[in-house]
């Protein structure tokens, strides 16, 4: 079975948004929800970052944001490639290397889930103090990063269930689950 990445240096950021929406509708199995949570919350952070750099005059810490948020939308997008890799692994494993494989492709989201909620707490920062006019894309950002979070956390306990792995995987999911669905709550609050 082959990967949609057909080396390790292709990314499916590599090409334009259309090439990996239409990667995600084909007949493959990468990329798939893995890699549209790391992408969505690869985009969260990138809102985060542009309304954190427009919000210079009104948070004294906007640069410190913006640079965390840069860091977070570089790891997620790392992760979507990362993702369809360990999924990959899954599929071509039996056996006792299952076990491992699924425990590989539950930690991936789980990281991707874990960003989701860091950058959804960012987001609310940026929000509630930022500049008024881009409250907006701060908003819009902690949405996607919680729907990142929570779409990965599925990702984990699917994983875990298959692999009979730790549940505490999935527990700790949930609190990155939590976490965001709350400052995304208090976001669209504001």
């Amino acid at each position: 079975m082959t990967s949609s990445l057909d080396s390790p240096l292709d990314s499916f950021l590599d090409q334009p948004v259309r090439g990996f929406l239409d990667q995600l509708a084909a007949r493959t199995p990468t990329p798939g929800g893995g890699g549209a949570a790391a992408v969505t919350g690869a985009m969260a952070a990138g809102l985060v970052a542009m309304a954190a750099r427009f919000s210079a005059r009104h948070l004294p810490e906007a640069g410190n944001l913006a640079e965390e948020a840069d860091r977070l939308r570089y790891m997620a997008s790392q992760l979507a490639d990362m993702d369809a890799r360990v999924y990959t692994a899954v599929l071509a494993s039996r056996g006792p290397e299952r076990k491992e494989a699924l425990l590989a492709a539950a930690m991936v989201p789980l990281e991707i889930a874990a960003i989701g909620a860091r950058v959804a707490q960012m987001a609310v920062r940026v929000a509630e103090a930022g500049n008024p006019n881009l409250r907006g894309d701060a908003v819009t950002g902690a949405v996607l990063a919680a729907a990142s979070a929570r779409s990965a956390a599925s990702l984990v306990d699917i994983n875990v269930r298959l692999g009979g792995l730790d549940p505490g995987l999935s527990r700790r999911a949930a609190r990155t689950v939590a976490d965001a669905s709350d400052a995304a709550e208090r976001a669209t609050g504001l």
